[in-house]
């Protein structure tokens, strides 16, 4: 029985031989399933398991909702400035070179229009990935200009949030986006340019307190945390248990936050159909 003992003691595989997994080839969902990442993705990032929906930024939701993943992005250069010289456990500017290091990303929104099912949309997605998704002067100026964009050549605009709120390093100009990009979604409202909100996970602070929820539809990701502060602080501040759930898309949809609630894999059929009724024009067929 020799052959089941080691003949040397210890490890005595050299270091640089050493063979490590790949990070990224298996994903772990909060209820504790293990996804391979290929089926992960090709499941619209949704756990095939528990249908638990994994975070993802605009490069993903681009792919899902654009044919072909084809678009123009819009206002890619701008970027934010420190007027406020801001400056904590690090300075402002070296914060943001390190995101947009850590990233690609040159702040926390993109803007792009191309064709979704065939027809023009444009769509402005929050990157969580970048300083929380937080809401400073670019964000609003971004999602201000794709509005903008909707309003000049009559196209409908597509908004996720994911956000975890105004932008303390800007200060009052952070809170000031709240007013910008309320004031031109009300112009779309003018125009009756459908605008449609999808809130995932998380939709908190000043994305909620403005245009998160302005839309002509309401609509959110299963499971998303959703509300102005989280519900440690609202517990803290009433002194209050809360419900179960409380600040779940379920429980805001029940509340008559929301208006549905759509799995990501039927989020690009669910969004243009809405826009075929409300603009009165043929339904679109579903495709694969």
């Amino acid at each position: 029985m020799s052959w089941f003992k080691r003949t040397k003691k210890g490890i005595q595989t050299p270091t640089e031989d050493k063979k490590d997994v790949p990070r990224g080839l298996w994903y772990k969902s909060p209820t504790g399933k293990i996804v391979d990442a290929d089926e992960l993705e090709s499941n619209f990032y949704v756990s095939p398991e528990d249908g638990y929906h994994v975070r993802i930024g605009s490069k993903e939701y681009f792919e899902i909702l654009f044919d072909d993943n084809k678009f123009k992005e819009l206002d890619k250069n701008l970027e934010s400035k420190d007027p406020l010289k801001f400056e904590d456990s690090k300075k402002y500017v070296d914060r943001l070179k390190d995101a947009q290091k850590k990233t690609g990303l040159k702040d926390a929104v993109r803007a792009g229009v191309g064709k979704s099912m065939g027809k023009d949309l444009v769509i402005a997605c929050m990157d969580f990935s970048f300083i929380g998704g937080s809401m400073g002067s670019v964000v609003g100026e971004k999602i201000a200009r794709a509005a903008d964009h909707s309003l000049k050549n009559n196209i409908p605009f597509l908004l996720i949030s994911k956000s975890g709120g105004a932008r303390m390093m800007e200060a009052a100009l952070s809170l000031m986006q709240l007013a910008k990009t309320s004031a031109k979604l009300a112009q779309l409202a003018d125009a009756k340019i459908p605008f449609i909100s999808l809130c995932t996970d998380p939709t908190t602070g000043g994305t909620t307190a403005s245009f998160a929820m302005l839309g002509d539809i309401n609509i959110g990701e299963p499971g998303a945390l959703i509300g102005f502060a989280g519900p440690r602080v609202v517990k803290d501040t009433t002194g209050k248990d809360l419900p179960e759930g409380f600040q779940s898309a379920e429980f805001l949809l029940e509340h008559g936050f929301l208006d549905f609630i759509t799995h990501r894999k039927d989020l690009k059929h669910k969004v243009n159909l809405y826009l075929d009724l409300v603009l009165n024009q043929p339904l679109r067929e579903k495709t694969a």
